[in-house]
């Protein structure tokens, strides 16, 4: 007997009535049995009722794909009811990944030609659905002749199906060109709305006929104004504001017109005025034409006081109580900064104020906006603000606001000691958040303040003393109580409150940081060459000092075991030549990047050996060379130690120590990708302490005369490699050699293949998307092997 197969509504319900999984895939696999037992039959009277069915399992998310040969049964019926759920199954079934849906094409150009209205929508329908190029370019003349169609209906989806066509395939745009011009006086609203969007895509992706439609900037001017005072008609407004969507399309429509134009700019200056002036604020839809008012005023050339109007929008914007609108307004106040510095300081307190914000989203937008908003006469308040932020900020921003506090504070310093005391305080605060080279910074900027020795070292002591868990912290204050650890010691500091400290408290507080657990490798390595170098600053016993070095002699930690070990021989056999070999580092010029990635490495015990000053008495000079060049096994010596005993024999015992391995060769970077002005270059590092570790920075840069907005690079490696992405400093590169944008790749190669990146860069310039993939597979030999 056989089972009658069920109607759609009895088929839904069936389904909704089912109380397990188990049993919702009874019912569907059982009805698709029957569904495909119709389709053998051949019944064409119940093939778009079984169709229909299956539509209804395909929207549940089972398979349905035997039922694409059925859609297009269907399309090629003449009885309309097929055809209706035809097209409906072909736009769910069919996309350009399957080659049946070429197989419709003649079925749609014989329906747009026939000229019956439903049938027509339908398969305009479909063909702006799932069109592919090589159908666009099939159907374009018919879509064409539809253009002009005296049915508003049909107009209307020909117009969008023409949209979809120009993103298809931009070669088309000649075709389209001609009826756009009357299109435009159309009164009908859903065809002026497709109209203007596909203006909008031609122009973004045709330089004629960008140049084409600025003639038409006086018309969209027009009917704006029109919008904007008459109103369009009341069916279309919404909470007051006459039909938004039609005044944000023109919106942006005049702003790619305006955009390095100075002719179409004048000519919509004064509307863009009466829109940013005229519109409602306290609806949602007002707020929208607004934005894009206040986005065409910063893209075109409009007047000064036009763009300090459009300051202001966003300054209010900024009170409003949606979070969506203070968002919005953070974004294009941070793209607004670097054109317009003034208009937008004058927001500053409210901007400050969003960095309170319990949303994250909002508060990092707050946060990138007030660090561009610092400069040299408003950087004591704005660090003050910042650096209270800094304490309270969430985990995940806490790295990004010390790395922005520092680097404002480097290049807006006021003074040498507010400076330190800046980096101080955020070492104190967020320590462990802290960029790799704030160490090394720190150091170079105390070294070079030679009258502030006295104030850092003692700053630095009491912060240690409370704290020591702060990793770069410990480590600048190790360094800097090895080298001026005597003046710890003086009290004559006027600027700090008088203490006073003892020699051991200063060898107990360098020891305790050895000993805790807390302490990394790198820091140990600090505080023991501070000890060491405390040993010729000191003047008291220098026991202690020597027990703690020897113990650490035998240290399973490599580079720490070195430092003792060498330490140790300084003490038992060289101790002549201690005080010269630690005298105080030298001053290095900035930009030494070399000295300041050696910093950076913690490589202080070989640069102490190698910075010794001379000693007045030729013979004890070139001992103390001779031991500089055994220590440093620097290739290519050529001075040779003397064969007779003397003094200089035992030197040779060194050779037997651990050195130094020679810092690696650096990697030369590669330019990837250059096209109008856009570069993209690629630097590599290889830690050492992590061989199979790459770090990629891409660096993207912009010569040419137009922002580059919305950039996104995006990378993919072969599957034996792993890569991590982080996130790029920003999305917009400024035009004419501006702030570049970064940002890292970080690819495990634990097998030491062949290295190759595939690369996709999609971003918007000179009004145009751009999308570039391609791969690049001449990467130096250095970053694998």
């Amino acid at each position: 007997m056989v089972v009658p197969s069920l109607k759609l509504q009895d088929l839904i319900e069936e389904i909704r009535g089912a109380k397990t999984l188990a049993q919702e895939r009874e019912v569907i696999q059982k009805e698709c049995a029957q569904i495909r037992a119709s389709f053998r039959d051949g019944d064409p009277l119940q093939r778009h009722r079984q169709l229909a069915k299956l539509l209804y399992v395909h929207m549940l998310g089972y398979p349905a794909h035997f039922g694409q040969m059925e859609c297009l049964k269907l399309i090629a019926s003449p009885r309309f009811t097929d055809k209706r759920v035809g097209y409906l199954g072909a736009m769910l079934l069919l996309d350009e990944r399957h080659d049946a849906h070429l197989l419709i094409t003649n079925s749609i150009k014989n329906d747009l030609s026939q000229g019956i209205q439903p049938v027509q929508g339908l398969a305009l329908c479909t063909l702006s659905t799932m069109g592919s190029a090589e159908m666009c370019r099939d159907l374009a003349t018919e879509v064409e002749k539809l253009l002009l169609q005296p049915s508003p209906y049909v107009r209307k989806k020909a117009v969008l199906t023409a949209v979809h066509m120009i993103r298809k395939d931009p070669e088309l745009s000649s075709i389209f060109l001609p009826p756009c011009a009357k299109l435009l006086r159309e009164r009908h609203h859903g065809i002026l709305l497709g109209t203007v969007t596909l203006i909008t895509e031609l122009c973004e992706r045709n330089p004629a006929a960008l140049r084409h439609f600025r003639k038409v900037v006086p018309q969209l001017v027009q009917i704006l104004r029109t919008l904007v005072t008459t109103g369009y008609s009341t069916e279309h407004s919404i909470s007051g504001v006459s039909d938004p969507f039609l005044q944000v399309q023109i919106l942006r429509l005049l702003r790619i017109l305006g955009r390095n134009h100075e002719e179409s700019s004048e000519a919509m200056n004064d509307l863009l005025a009466q829109v940013a002036t005229n519109t409602d604020t306290s609806r949602n839809a007002g707020n929208a034409v607004l934005l894009e008012t206040v986005l065409t005023i910063m893209d075109i050339h409009s007047a000064a006081g036009l763009r300090v109007l459009a300051v202001n929008i966003l300054g209010r914007f900024l009170l409003n109580n949606d979070k969506n609108i203070r968002y919005v307004a953070l974004t294009s106040l941070l793209r607004l900064v670097q054109s317009d510095h003034s208009a937008v300081q004058r927001h500053r307190s409210t901007v400050v104020e969003c960095l309170q914000e319990t949303d994250a989203s909002l508060s990092r937008r707050a946060l990138e906006l007030s660090l561009a908003l610092v400069n040299s006469s408003n950087v004591r308040a704005m660090m003050q603000e910042l650096q209270a932020f800094l304490e309270s900020c969430p985990p995940d921003l806490r790295a990004d606001c010390a790395s922005g506090i520092l680097l404002a504070a480097e290049r807006f310093a006021p003074s040498k000691r507010w400076h330190i005391d800046t980096i101080l305080h955020v070492l104190t605060t967020a320590g462990t958040h802290v960029r790799d080279d704030a160490v090394a910074n720190l150091t170079q900027l105390i070294g070079e303040a030679q009258e502030l020795h006295s104030y850092s070292v003692r700053r630095l002591y009491s912060a240690l003393a409370e704290d020591i868990s702060q990793q770069p912290l410990a480590q600048v204050a190790a360094w800097c109580i090895g080298e001026y650890g005597d003046l710890l010691l003086e009290g004559t500091c006027q600027e700090t409150e008088p203490f006073q400290v003892e020699e051991e408290k200063v060898l107990a507080l360098l020891e305790k940081v050895l000993q805790s657990h807390m302490s990394l490798p790198a820091t140990r390595g600090y505080a023991i060459t501070a000890l060491m170098k405390l040993s010729a600053r000191f003047r008291g016993d220098n026991n202690r000092i020597r027990q703690v070095v020897s113990i650490y002699g035998s240290c399973v930690d490599i580079e720490l075991q070195q430092r003792a070990v060498e330490y140790n021989v300084l003490f038992q056999k060289y101790d002549h030549m201690r005080a010269a070999i630690l005298e105080k580092m030298p001053l290095v010029e900035r930009g030494d990047s070399q000295v300041i990635e050696e910093k950076k490495e913690n490589k202080e015990g070989a640069q102490l050996l190698e910075a010794a000053a001379p000693v007045p008495t030729e013979p004890q000079a070139a001992k103390l060379l001779d031991l500089l060049d055994l220590l440093d096994d620097t290739p290519g010596h050529t001075q040779h130690l003397p064969l007779a005993p003397s003094p200089g024999e035992a030197l040779v015992h060194l050779l037997d120590l651990p050195c130094a391995p020679p810092p690696p060769a650096p990697i030369p970077s590669l330019r990837v990708f250059e096209r109008e002005g856009v570069q993209l270059d690629l630097s590599f590092t290889r830690p050492l302490e992590t061989p199979g570790l790459l770090l990629v920075t891409a660096t993207s840069t912009n010569s040419s005369k137009e922002d580059v907005t919305h950039f996104v690079c995006q990378a993919a490696v072969p599957k034996s490699f792993q890569m991590q992405l982080q996130a790029p400093s920003g999305d917009t590169i400024p035009a004419q050699g501006g702030l570049p944008v970064t940002q890292l790749f970080r690819i495990l190669n634990p097998n030491k293949a062949t290295l190759r990146l595939k690369l996709r860069l999609t971003y918007n310039h000179f009004g145009q998307p751009v999308q570039e993939i391609f791969e690049v597979d001449n990467l130096p030999v250095e970053t694998w092997q």
